[in-house]
């Protein structure tokens, strides 16, 4: 008798789980600080309110990770310059609003069309560059930008060096007043585009950027317009970043020159790091463990939490080189023998090997 196959439930389990208790996290955080789910609903609980604030933080970092993930880890290419892509959607959202007093549907058309417009932009370069001069291109592309935001010409509109402040978002999505909406509806956006991706990557297009990703020049052997492909992995990746620079607008009080630099890109790479590259899921469990082990050593150690987090970085590519998610897909838990490999590069880095094998002689 053939065992009968995995119901939609069991195969999804995990995710399902998740999702229950990422609804119901408001709640429970308001039971136990005392608050009825009448307070928590009317955003009177302060300990809910401050956590639904921590996740929609996750939340948007987790958005700006998959983008990140799909041209990165399923597609080949790495691109230093994908913070402008969520820079864009940062700015153009809080200058839509501030200065021209358009509504939230009409910053949207907008946005959808500079997120376009931006991996056409990126695009401009595929066919003639790859690997890392792609990415060199990318990030002078993006400092580019960088310079603009931060000129004194543009300062009415970007707020220069200081950053865009004063952006007063809708009543109905706002931050201070309907915390908890705006929860539900990153949630909403982070769980669509979740499926989407899922859907895209498991669809023939996304074969096929699977196929750039380990061999080009095959890719285009069997015929394969590498190009299109590249482009419109591209262009999902731009607005899927936009969107979570729209939602970081609406959520932050300024947005900082920060987020169009090169390190705000290596966020989003540090995060796949730590998940997974090339998982998806990777990027919504990186994104968890970024962002709350920098609030946590932060709110402990101050400003020496930076040194910690940068070790426990390191240690995390060490010792799980697939990432946490991508080490429990391939069932490549860290045995002792990957934990003394690992051991070994660390000392390596340190110069600490040579005097181990001294000493031994």
């Amino acid at each position: 008798m053939t065992p009968s196959a995995p119901s939609f439930v069991q195969q999804h389990r995990i995710a399902l789980i998740s999702l229950v208790t990422l609804i119901l996290l408001p709640f429970i955080v308001g039971v136990f600080e005392g608050a009825s789910p009448l307070e928590v609903w009317s955003n009177r609980s302060g300990a809910s309110k401050f956590v639904q604030g921590l996740a929609i933080e996750i939340f948007i970092l987790a958005l700006y990770a998959l983008s990140y993930d799909l041209i990165f880890g399923f597609t080949g290419l790495l691109s230093f310059g994908h913070s402008m892509f969520f820079a864009v959607g940062a700015y153009l959202t809080g200058i839509a609003i501030k200065s021209f007093g358009l509504n939230l549907w009409q910053t949207f058309g907008l946005l959808m069309l500079a997120a376009v417009v931006q991996a056409l932009l990126f695009g401009i370069v595929l066919p003639r560059v790859k690997g890392i001069t792609f990415a060199l291109v990318t990030l002078g592309m993006s400092s580019v930008f960088h310079i603009v935001i931060m000129s004194r010409e543009l300062g009415d509109y970007t707020g220069a060096d200081v950053g865009l402040q004063g952006v007063i978002v809708p009543d109905f999505i706002s931050p201070a007043t309907e915390r908890l909406r705006l929860y539900f509806v990153a949630l909403t956006i982070l769980v669509l585009f979740y499926l989407l991706y899922r859907r895209f990557v498991d669809s023939p297009t996304g074969r096929v950027c699977k196929a750039i990703r380990e061999n080009e020049g095959r890719a285009q052997m069997l015929g394969y317009n590498t190009f299109l492909f590249k482009l419109t992995a591209l262009t999902l990746s731009s607005i899927t970043a936009a969107i979570a620079g729209a939602l970081h607008t609406i959520y932050q009080p300024i947005v900082s020159p920060d987020t169009a630099g090169l390190g705000f890109t290596v966020t989003a790479l540090l995060i796949i790091l730590i998940g997974g590259v090339g998982t998806l899921n990777g990027a919504l469990v990186g994104a968890v463990i970024f962002r709350l082990l920098d609030f946590g050593l932060r709110r402990y150690l101050g400003e020496s939490a930076s040194f910690i987090n940068g070790a426990i970085y390191v240690l995390i590519v060490l010792f799980l080189p697939y990432g946490i998610v991508g080490a429990w897909q391939l069932k490549a838990a860290p045995t002792f023998q990957q934990m003394r490999q690992g051991w070994q590069r660390l000392l390596e880095m340190f110069g600490l090997s040579r005097v181990r094998r001294a000493s031994k002689e």
